[in-house]
């Protein structure tokens, strides 16, 4: 299939956190349009059963490709752990999720094949990385956690308060001394708390934001289809959720540091 250069990238995610990764698109991908759809009236993905996750991802999965996009990147963690498969196996366009380019990024940061991940309950549980870091190498010991009370805080804004210092202590008490060195921040919304589990970490373990290393695998993936914008038009970014618009923009300003263009409020 030729895929339309000028056409848009689509993104989901289940609430807010996906706009990590819209924002290293914009990085990485300066001249693509972007289509963001946030299913904020499902929200949270990773406390519901895998059936119900594929559904919900299969919905929204179509709901970009009746807005005309040329890929799609699903920017779940739980959605990419239970619903990746079947996206790419019913979709006529690429599908990229999370855990398969952090999982790289995170084997080639550790020294001594030590990979910690942090998630959700059900990207824990679905060993969605564990999978792929082993499929890698299959030498890497993957230590997990999960850390439910991240999604909540990053939402209120406490990304740097002794709230916040209490959760991430709470959740990674010792793992350094299990032997990571690599800590994959296995939710979107995670990387906004980097700089408090650096503190409690200290310097010995780096931290790995897939939504880096998916954006650059992004553009790998145009590159080799031959669809990235070749910049002839001005980019644009739309933003849609399934419930509450106004909400979702005062989060948001957080996550990109900017205003939104209007966010519409869609049903699936």
């Amino acid at each position: 299939m030729t895929l339309d250069q000028q056409a848009p990238i689509g993104i989901f995610d289940s609430g807010i956190g996906g706009l990590t990764v819209v924002s290293a698109i914009r990085k990485h991908l300066p001249n693509e349009s972007l289509v963001y759809l946030g299913d904020t009236a499902r929200v949270p993905y990773g406390t519901k059963s895998a059936e119900t996750v594929v559904r919900y991802a299969n919905e929204c999965a179509d709901f970009l490709l009746g807005r005309g996009v040329k890929a799609i990147v699903v920017a779940c963690n739980t959605a990419s752990a239970y619903a990746l498969d079947d996206l790419t196996r019913r979709l006529n366009v690429p599908v990229l999720g999370v855990i398969e380019p952090g999982a790289r990024a995170a084997l080639a940061a550790s020294s001594n094949k030590v990979v910690g991940v942090v998630g959700t309950q059900g990207t824990v549980q679905s060993n969605a990385y564990g999978k792929a870091l082993k499929s890698i190498d299959e030498n890497v010991r993957v230590v997990s956690r999960a850390c439910p009370l991240f999604v909540p805080l990053v939402e209120e804004g406490w990304v740097d308060n002794e709230v916040a210092a209490a959760a991430v202590k709470r959740y990674l008490n010792g793992i350094g001394d299990e032997g990571v060195d690599a800590l994959v921040l296995g939710c979107t919304h995670y990387p906004l708390l980097a700089n408090t589990i650096r503190e409690q970490l200290g310097p010995g373990i780096t931290l790995v934001d897939s939504a880096e290393t998916t954006a650059g695998e992004l553009m790998r993936l145009l590159e080799a289809r031959e669809c990235k914008s070749n910049g002839d038009r001005e980019s644009s970014c739309r933003f849609y959720v399934t419930d509450l618009p106004a909400r979702f923009e005062t989060i948001a300003r957080r996550f990109l540091g900017e205003d939104l263009p209007a966010v519409t409020r869609v049903d699936l």
